[in-house]
Order: C-alpha cells, then structure tokens, then sequence
C-alpha cells in the first residue's frame, strides 16, 4: 500500500522475548504457593483447581523458588526488582538491536515499562549506560499501564515516529510478577495470579518512515486508545506494606465481549477495512477466560490466537511483556504474507484496550 500523508507509517525492525533461567512446571509451582501459604484440605484443593485451569504448563522465574517465601517487605521486594530488572531488560534490548541490525548509538528514543516495581531513576536512565546509548537519547518511563503496556509502548513508539520519520525508538517492557506474590493472602485474586502470571521481559525496535531497516518487518499504519469509564476497580493493584496485591475483577471478560468488537470494528473502518480483511491477530494472553471472551468478540476460530495460547502455556502471562512476546513468536512462527493486515491488542488497567493495526 502506498504510504500517503495521511496515513503515515512506521516500521517494525525487530521484536524479541526473553526469560529468566528459573523454569518450573505448573505443578510444582502450584505446590511451592500451596506450602508458602499454608494451604490445607478444600483450601489447597482450590488453589490447586484455579492453577490446573490457568492455562499454563510452565514459568519462569527471576529468583530460585525458595527464596519466594522468605520475601520481605516492598522495600526489600523493590529492590530485588531493581536488581534483576536491569540484568534481564539489557539482555532483551541487546537481542532486539542485534536482530534490527541498529548499533546503540543509532537509537534516538528508549521506551520503558513495568509496574512490578518503582524505579527513581527510571529503568530507561539507569540502562542508557550498560546499553551504550547516547547521553541525549529520550527517555520516555511507562508507568502504570499494566498488561496493556506493551501495545500502549508500540503505539507510542509510533506517535512519535510519524513526528520523526528519521528517529530510531526502542521499546523494552519488563515485568517480575513473581515478586509481588503476597504470602500472607489466599484471596482469590491472589490465588488465580500465582497461577497465572510468569517473570520475562520484550523488546520492540522501530523506525521511522524515512528509515527503513536493515531487516523488513511489518509496518505501524496506525494505533488507537480506548478507556471504559467506571473501570478502575477492574484490574490493577493496591499497593501495601508488603508490596503490591493484585487487584483482578470477575468482569474482565464481560468488558472484553461487550466493548471489543465495536471498537475494532470502527478502528478498522476508519482505514477502509473489516474484520474479514485482518489476516492474524497478535493479542495478549490474559488468560483463558479472556481469551475465550475475545474469540467470541471478534468472532474468530480459537486457532485464530493460537499463538497467543501457545505463549500462555509455555510461560503464562508476563503482564505488558506477554503482547510482545507473541509479536516475536508469530513473526518468527506464523510470518504475515506480504501485503497482509494484522491487528496487535491487549487491554489493561484503567479498564483500557489498545489498537494498532500493523501492515505486513
């Protein structure tokens, strides 16, 4: 398609994943949280039944699975944070540069987000050294987003790119679920998380119109944001002394079957396309039940989120990491037939959902 003025573009240069080296079955992990919290009998039996049916066969975690429960404080617990998350987003923004064919120095805009911990300064400034950027690259920290983070990152990424066609922008989300498990807390929702969410991190790199890369990739035609009014108890945490609590609504796929397939629907009509014209879809892993909702919104086969399924059981849901992850398994596994249309989405706290319609 030719690129107008009207409907500016951006590249995809590169998307990669990556994972700590704790990996443990779904079956141990689901023992390990039943002994951090001192589960018996029906209590156990349930922990067991929501972990069984998360959808997972196995995580990955940032530290050894017994040093989870002798977890301290949020302080203690951020400061963990800080240490790994600086090891882990480096490696990833290394691999995503390396696949773009980009030297550090070339970068013009470092993305960063997370909300598995707080970071002052931000993780971008304390990765501009080990990563070699340049002491004037921009620095823009996401904070807050949540799951939706990772689209929200690409969709900035490329708002700022159809301002500068010639810039450079990597993105990294990084996420550490793991070390906000509440050891004292066998609510529901903490019960359900410590089953469904992994520790990883992913790293985007774009260009701008003007500069094309090294390696073709997809295309950013164009991103769009939604926010559902009377939400904000629908997803996110409640910060405490211990550290963060997730906060996670039954009514999550209730919003996703009511609200998505008009605002995909409309998205896409606003660049003369239909759902009959997206030829694959990259979307984040909430979980089984949010999958399923989505399927039926979009009134798509399953296998039509195959891969986002696929990353789901492999290595759970790693929060604003996860949506890029399945961008790097489909471009890798399932790579879009030239000329095709793709949509890219996840929806987080706020209660929000993220577009953006990519362009093989």
């Amino acid at each position: 398609m030719t690129t107008t003025h009207a409907d500016p573009v951006s590249h995809l240069a590169a998307a990669t994943g990556v994972l700590p080296e704790h990996r443990h079955s779904q079956a141990r992990l689901t023992r390990a949280v039943a002994d951090m919290l001192g589960l018996e009998g029906a209590d156990r039996v349930t922990l067991e039944s929501f972990h069984a049916n998360a959808g997972v066969s196995e995580r990955y975690l940032v530290m050894p699975i017994e040093r989870y429960a002798e977890l301290g404080d949020f302080g203690e617990r951020n400061d963990l944070f800080l240490e790994r998350a600086v090891t882990l987003g480096e490696r990833a923004v290394k691999q995503a540069l390396a696949a773009a064919a980009v030297e550090p120095g070339e970068v013009d805009v470092l993305i960063t987000t997370t909300i598995t911990g707080l970071a002052v300064p931000s993780l971008d400034a304390r990765l501009v050294g080990p990563l070699g950027l340049r002491d004037d690259v921009k620095r823009i920290p996401l904070v807050g987003l949540g799951c939706v983070a990772g689209a929200a990152g690409i969709a900035r990424a490329h708002d700022h790119l159809v301002g500068h066609p010639d810039d450079v922008v990597a993105l990294l989300a990084i996420e550490l679920c793991s070390l906000t498990i509440q050891q004292q807390d066998a609510s529901t929702p903490n019960l359900v998380a410590s089953g469904l969410f992994g520790d990883g991190a992913g790293a985007v790199v774009l260009t701008g119109a003007d500069r094309a890369p090294a390696r073709p990739g997809p295309r950013v035609r164009a991103t769009r944001s939604r926010l559902y009014p009377d939400t904000e108890r629908a997803m996110g945490w409640d910060v405490r002394g211990t550290g963060m609590q997730i906060v996670l609504g039954a009514e999550v796929p209730g919003l996703v079957r009511e609200n998505v397939r008009g605002d995909v629907d409309r998205f896409l009509a606003d660049h003369g396309l239909t759902r009959r014209d997206i030829g694959w879809w990259v979307a984040h892993p909430g979980g089984p039940k949010v999958l399923d909702a989505l399927a039926d919104a979009l009134e798509i086969p399953a296998e039509a989120l195959g891969v986002t399924w696929r990353s789901l059981d492999r290595v759970g849901n790693l929060s604003s990491a996860s949506v890029l992850h399945v961008l790097a398994d489909t471009l890798a596994d399932r790579p879009p037939a030239p000329g095709g249309h793709g949509v890219l989405l996840a929806m987080g706290p706020g209660f929000c959902l993220e577009l953006v319609l990519l362009e093989a």
